[in-house]
């Protein structure tokens, strides 16, 4: 059954929303590899402002109700990790996901540990800091901040660790890995991220944001709550 059957067979649909850092590595993703993909990625709106991703239209797409999902014809696809895989899959001469076995295997590597453990740190203090006061009224929670904050350093510090003498998370050049970690980075002052004496992090994300892709995916100012 076509969900919307007013698209064409083999266009691609990307929704987002850009104070999503899961949906906004997904898209950089799609923008990084536009000229190579058969048929351009259509970027959708699923303005969470409104809560249009508890609308059903967008729950037949995503029952969680969260960004991204992305639909190719028939077929879709939710996960932002999963997405960005796809988009690579599907783009001839692509260098964001490496040929090699070994070599494809190190970027899983990190887009796992990204989800499983770098991403859920953020979310925590983005949490408590910032969406919790928009969407419940509610002050953090200082045991729960200081719980994430410590989670936060430990991940952190694995990862600064393994950027020393390193230019990019794996191998020699930008990888899907990169785009991944550096989304949650977008957070940094809304979760109040603990980032001092991480100067590997800070090198590695300042290659990052030269990129022509980061800087089209740059969210409106998020301050952080007072």
């Amino acid at each position: 059954m076509r969900i919307f059957p007013d698209q064409p067979t083999d266009a691609m649909h990307l929704y987002h929303h850009p104070l999503s850092s899961n949906a906004r590595r997904a898209v950089m993703t799609a923008l990084h590899l536009g000229p190579l993909l058969p048929e351009p990625v259509q970027l959708e709106l699923v303005d969470l402002t409104t809560g249009a991703q508890h609308a059903p239209a967008f729950t037949r797409l995503n029952p969680a109700a969260r960004v991204p999902a992305l639909t190719h014809g028939d077929f879709v696809l939710t996960e932002s990790h999963a997405i960005m895989i796809y988009l690579a899959e599907a783009a001839p001469g692509q260098n964001l996901w490496p040929a090699p076995a070994q070599a494809r295997a190190d970027v899983n590597r990190w887009l796992f540990w990204n989800a499983a453990h770098f991403t859920p740190a953020v979310s925590a203090l983005n949490w408590q800091h910032f969406v919790k006061r928009l969407v419940t009224g509610e002050d953090p929670d200082v045991a729960l901040v200081a719980q994430g904050e410590a989670e936060f350093k430990k991940q952190a510090a694995l990862l600064d660790h393994h950027l020393q003498g390193r230019t990019w998370v794996s191998g020699q050049a930008m990888t899907l890995a990169d785009l991944a970690l550096a989304a949650m980075l977008m957070h940094e002052h809304t979760a109040r991220l603990p980032l001092d004496g991480l100067s590997n992090i800070h090198a590695w994300w300042a290659r990052v944001r030269e990129l022509p892709v980061w800087q089209a995916t740059e969210p409106p100012p998020m301050g952080p709550s007072a």
